[in-house]
């Protein structure tokens, strides 16, 4: 069979460069399952590999689609599958990076078109414009706790749908997520990459330096226009605008910033030490 080996782990571990040095040994090429890097205006926020990292091998699903249309994870499931499918023609294993859960989770098990309400969604946006975000994350932690250890807690969008999917279906939006696993027609490696908590947290407080250094609040100024789209709603994009709009000083917002990835780490580590199947390896 085919395989397809997916390189995983918390953000800053070091995916990119594991993989770019797995595919040059292998000599093939990589599919990238990142919700963030996908988008061609977000670039520093996203740490989107360099151009010269891109340059040594060959990448799909980088800066391939706009924000100002929405992205699924069904959409990249699809895409994904179809373009695995013209990499087997050439290669007998392809790599897959990213950190984006639902994203690995599609292409391996497949992502079901979940049900929907949209008077349902208006009520509880209307709920999260009077009570706060952590009006959601209570309320989501009540009805899917499963879930609530995987999603960006400071994502109101992300928060609804899943509160809006359990409402309406009667049941926790995880076990519909995971309710028809579907068999791919390739073999599955996973590669779960990990380090000393400490050394990780400060890793990812020096890269959000380095990000800021490298003309973050620039980018994020100049997509003020689209704030409002969900794809902006993420980490160091909307601490920024909250610094924009006078909530937070950028001393605030930067440490904001390095804060949210800590907590987005430590939920990916959380969701992905539950699968026995992955290999670990510590850098």
């Amino acid at each position: 069979m085919k395989k397809l080996i997916v390189v995983l782990g918390p953000t800053a571990v070091g995916k990119t460069a594991y993989a770019i040095s797995l595919a040059k040994s292998l000599g093939t090429e990589i599919i990238s399952a990142d919700s963030r890097q996908i988008f061609k205006e977000l670039n520093i926020g996203a740490a989107r590999p360099t151009e010269q990292e891109l340059a040594l091998v060959p990448h799909h699903f980088i800066a391939s689609a706009t924000i100002q249309q929405e992205y699924s994870a069904g959409r990249f499931e699809r895409e994904a599958l179809a373009r695995l499918e013209e990499l087997f023609n050439k290669y007998d294993t392809v790599i897959c990076c990213g950190g984006s859960m639902l994203y690995v989770d599609a292409l391996l098990n497949g992502f079901d078109e979940l049900p929907s309400d949209k008077n349902i969604r208006q009520l509880w946006t209307l709920k999260f414009e009077s009570e706060g975000v952590e009006f959601l994350q209570h309320e989501l932690q009540r009805l899917d706790p499963d879930y609530y250890t995987q999603v960006d807690l400071h994502n109101p969008h992300r928060l609804i749908r899943a509160i809006e999917v359990c409402i309406v279906a009667g049941k926790p939006y995880s076990a519909l997520r995971r309710a028809h696993v579907r068999v791919r027609d390739f073999e599955v490696e996973k590669i779960g990459l990990d380090m000393p908590r400490e050394k990780l947290y400060s890793r990812i407080n020096d890269r959000v330096l380095q990000m800021m250094d490298a003309g973050l609040e620039e980018e994020a100024r100049s997509l003020i226009p689209y704030k409002h789209l969900q794809a902006l709603n993420t980490v160091g994009y909307k601490e920024l605008f909250d610094f924009f709009e006078g909530k937070c000083s950028k001393e605030e917002a930067i440490e904001k910033i390095q804060q949210h990835t800590r907590n987005f780490a430590k939920r990916q580590l959380t969701w992905w030490r539950r699968d026995a199947d992955i290999r670990w390896v510590e850098l």
